[in-house]
């Protein structure tokens, strides 16, 4: 099998041992050269890296990059064999291991979280601006008025994949794009973002991240889950913090 996955970084770091990753510096543009792959060359959107983080990479491989099965990781975060050892890249997964997955489902992503007391849609008010996901309905009411049920029911979950992880088969992967990126596109072009945070205005990520599976159900796509593995050590008791503040409306701007 033909697999390529962009492996988004945008700054020098380990990288997976294979031919099918390419490390990929996304945000490229005007930077100096971490030696990786940088996504400000061919048909790119480099210069929205602020606003729309590891998708810059997710764009410049849907204009540049062909293989069978493109996906997507990201420096720190890989999809995982399930291996349990203590050394974290020997979990990372394998060509081999890869294959015997794809052979029965188009499309692999990471083993979705739970916020288990927030939908999608109260975490992401809480964590950022309700009006992001409010225009985005609006957007897809008026452009894929189809979309709407799933868009609903996902907001409504307490679960769903993040990260905008994936491995898809090719030609799921175009129609993913070309879908994603008119949606985000448009809510770039409405929305006033002039105003928000640093972190706030990595908006158009986020909001991806709420829309793929309101893609896959509509979609009707047959996927797996896959477990992943986080390179660096978890600060629970930072994180934790965090979410009670973002419920509390501590951190809201």
């Amino acid at each position: 099998m033909d697999i390529r996955i962009i492996v988004a970084a945008h700054k020098p770091y380990k990288m997976p041992k294979g031919d099918i990753y390419l490390p990929l510096h996304v945000g490229a543009q005007g930077k100096d050269s971490i030696g990786f792959t940088p996504d400000n060359t061919g048909d790119n959107i480099s210069e929205k890296n602020p606003n729309y983080c590891e998708l810059t990479g997710l764009y410049w491989a849907w204009k540049n990059l062909d293989a069978q099965f493109i996906g997507l990781a990201h420096y720190r975060r890989h999809f995982s064999n399930g291996r349990l050892c203590r050394d974290k890249w020997k979990r990372v997964i394998s060509k081999a291991e890869l294959e015997k997955k794809l052979t029965e489902y188009p499309v692999l992503l990471p083993t979705p979280r739970n916020y288990w007391i927030e939908t999608s849609y109260t975490q992401y008010a809480h964590a950022h601006h309700a009006k992001d996901l409010d225009l985005t309905r609006e957007i897809l009411a008026e452009k894929y008025p189809d979309y709407l049920p799933a868009f609903d029911k996902v907001m409504g979950l307490t679960i769903g994949h993040r990260f905008n992880m994936f491995i898809m088969k090719k030609s799921y992967f175009d129609r993913w794009c070309e879908w994603l990126f008119d949606v985000l596109f448009t809510l770039e072009e409405r929305l006033d973002i002039s105003g928000y945070s640093q972190n706030d205005a990595r908006v158009f990520g986020f909001v991806a991240e709420r829309l793929l599976d309101v893609w896959l159900i509509t979609s009707r796509v047959k996927y797996k889950d896959i477990p992943y593995v986080f390179m660096e050590k978890q600060n629970w008791l930072k994180k934790g913090g965090g979410f009670v503040k973002r419920k509390l409306g501590a951190n809201k701007k």
